[in-house]
């Protein structure tokens, strides 16, 4: 007897088991997408509350002379021609940017030397990255006031301070700077090169290629996505450095180690100064993000593709 035609057509197990999991996923994504508000929208309206309504407002009393308990006064762009007539300001600017191309480059330099060194085999490589992370665990203010005795009980011997001279103040900077962040970025640098493809190098060994040829044209390539992210997070952090500015040296000798962002901070101590200072804190909003998504644009064309 000839089988039916419905028997024929029945669904084999692998089948109905598809069928099962292309039904459970559809309802799945529409239940995702039925409740989906339901966890974004906390977070959406606290991202609103928290940053994109105070920016606006900020934006807004940058063109206003204001006090806390009075009506802001509408004064155009009068705060912002102070700011950038204001000779402490633009000090601050060049030192800031001085500061941000020193550090950028020796944070960066000594992470990934460091992290090269402890992915060559070397003995307790664990315990070296745990001991050069430790110092990103102390906070700047806490840095700053360890690394102010440090430097003066050093200066002592010369009869001097961190507070005497503006290049005292600049190194000691870069030093704090140095021994907090190095090892953080000695991480990232460890992941990427880590992530390097055994291949790449086991065909450089092959073709010959030294150490140093092999450093610059196959493990640094593939390390630009690490390069990106430390190079970013250096050159931000270098211009928004403020805490450890404030307990180093706050701003001496005579403000000429003041940053941006302790300038800033000064501004709103005096009442008159608030519109001004409000001022240069879009300013500076503007040069960080300028400068952070150039940096990102530049770097990441200088990545290699796996």
């Amino acid at each position: 007897m000839k089988k039916s035609s419905s028997s024929a057509a029945a669904p084999t197990p692998k089948k109905l088991k598809r069928h099962v999991k292309s039904g459970h996923s559809s309802i799945t994504k529409r239940s995702m997408r039925k409740w989906s508000w339901l966890f974004i929208g906390p977070v959406f309206v606290s991202f609103i509350i928290g940053f994109i309504w105070p920016f606006g407002q900020g934006i807004y009393l940058s063109f206003n002379n204001f006090k806390i308990v009075s009506k802001p006064q509408f004064v155009g762009l009068s705060n912002y021609e102070k700011a950038f007539a204001d000779e402490t300001f633009m000090h601050a600017f060049w030192f800031t940017a001085l500061f941000a191309v020193t550090s950028v480059i020796l944070i960066n330099v000594l992470a990934f030397a460091i992290a090269y060194a402890l992915t060559q085999g070397v003995k307790g490589s664990n315990l070296f990255r745990t001991v050069f992370f430790m110092p990103n665990l102390i906070g700047g203010i806490v840095l700053g006031y360890l690394w102010s005795r440090i430097f003066d009980g050093i200066l002592s011997v010369y009869q001097t301070s961190i507070l005497a001279k503006a290049e005292y103040g600049f190194w000691g900077l870069i030093i704090l700077l140095l021994w907090q962040q190095v090892g953080y970025m000695m991480i990232i640098y460890i992941a990427g090169l880590q992530a390097v493809p055994e291949d790449m190098l086991e065909a450089a060994k092959i073709d010959g290629a030294t150490k140093t040829q092999t450093l610059f044209r196959v493990i640094i390539p593939n390390v630009m996505p690490s390069i990106t992210i430390c190079t970013f997070l250096t050159l931000t952090n270098s211009f928004k450095l403020y805490d450890q500015n404030l307990a180093l040296t706050h701003g001496e000798p005579a403000r000429q180690t003041e940053m941006l962002a302790l300038n800033i901070s000064n501004g709103f101590s005096a009442m008159n100064t608030r519109g001004m200072a409000q001022a240069k804190a879009v300013v500076f909003f503007l040069l960080v993000a300028v400068l952070g998504i150039a940096q990102l644009v530049a770097t990441r064309k200088k990545e290699v593709q796996q």
